[in-house]
């Protein structure tokens, strides 16, 4: 049984009003897989009620004891689950706010405040302060700096290692005197690949393929690494329908099939309703006898289709930025 129908099946021996208790606990798309596999079960054998709740049993007791949590050992399990790529990707959506108390009054100042207070700035110092920004206003920051000091930001962002406490202590007491800022405490260091590629994704279509054009002469591996965070596999999902409809064209069934493999129902909803009842049953197929597939293998395929993308992009068969909420918008 997956874990999906070891909740389901012990739900069902609890009863409606212990299963309801529990079950309330869930979040919307888990109650629904929750409730399929409820749905399926016609009867639960008392040898199976007994394995069940010696299961659940023991791991209940397993938790009496106190355990280490946070956004480190979340990765950590994460990773063992669904592979890098993906642990990232839900990390970004379920991670806490990081602390910055010492770059509070930097984060709440307007855009033009913080760009006068960097622009003389090393553009490492520069892609510090802006790696503990949101996206949007980083993005708004950089795009009033001048185009060589962009480039210069952006690698240094994309690359930034963990900086020791003491050093950043001393760069946000110097911005903080210069804005009459308290006594600077400890931060945690950010940035990488991820807080690039959402700064890039913030800017203008031209000028984030300046920077990266640029950049690309200096270091084609980082840029490479970089493209792949502004796009993801999950971001088919809300691409244009008729830009969809003309990548799902170039693609390969099987490696579809590979990359849907542990896809979220409604990517995978979304991308077999671009290509015909046919094919998609053929996908659906596959799916279901290809049997276990290592995690790599399957962001081999949906690398393969991010290429795919990006290649019919550059070649202007699509546009990235037309989106159906812009459609709706511009109707």
């Amino acid at each position: 049984m997956t874990p999906v129908q070891k909740v389901a099946a012990l739900l069902v021996v609890l009863g409606p009003e212990g299963a309801a208790r529990i079950l309330n606990r869930f979040d919307e798309k888990e109650v629904e897989l929750i409730s399929t596999e409820m749905a399926k079960m016609k009867l639960v054998s008392a040898d199976l009620q007994t394995a069940l709740l010696r299961e659940f049993a023991e791991a209940a007791g397993q938790t009496g004891a106190a355990h280490r949590g946070g956004v480190e050992y979340t990765q950590a399990v994460l990773e063992r689950a669904v592979g890098p790529a993906k642990a990232s990707h839900l990390l970004s959506r379920i991670a806490p706010a990081r602390p910055v108390p010492a770059l509070r009054q930097i984060v709440e100042a307007e855009a033009s405040q913080t760009f006068n207070l960097l622009k003389d700035e090393q553009p490492q110092t520069i892609a510090l302060v802006l790696s503990y920004l949101p996206s949007e206003k980083a993005s708004q920051i950089l795009s009033l700096m001048r185009p060589e000091v962009r480039e210069q930001v952006v690698e240094r962002l994309a690359t930034l290692i963990p900086t020791s406490v003491e050093v950043v202590e001393k760069v946000v007491a110097v911005l903080n005197n210069r804005i009459g800022g308290n006594k600077p405490q400890p931060v945690r260091q950010t940035g990488g690949l991820k807080s690039a590629a959402a700064l890039l994704k913030g800017l203008d279509k031209e000028s984030s393929k300046t920077i990266l054009a640029a950049l690309e002469g200096r270091n084609a591996g980082l840029v490479e690494a970089i493209q792949r965070k502004m796009f993801t596999f999950e971001d088919l999902a809300g691409m244009d329908l008729m830009a969809l409809q003309r990548v799902m064209r170039e693609i390969d069934l099987r490696d579809l099939a590979v990359a849907l493999k542990s896809a979220e129902a409604r990517l995978k909803e979304v991308l077999l309703s671009c290509i015909s009842k046919r094919a998609a049953a053929t996908v659906n197929e596959e799916i279901g006898i290809m049997g276990p597939i290592k995690q790599r293998e399957i962001e081999a395929s949906q690398n393969k289709i991010i290429e795919i993308v990006r290649r019919l992009e550059s070649e202007g068969e699509i546009d990235l930025n037309e989106t159906p909420e812009k459609q709706n918008a511009a109707a």
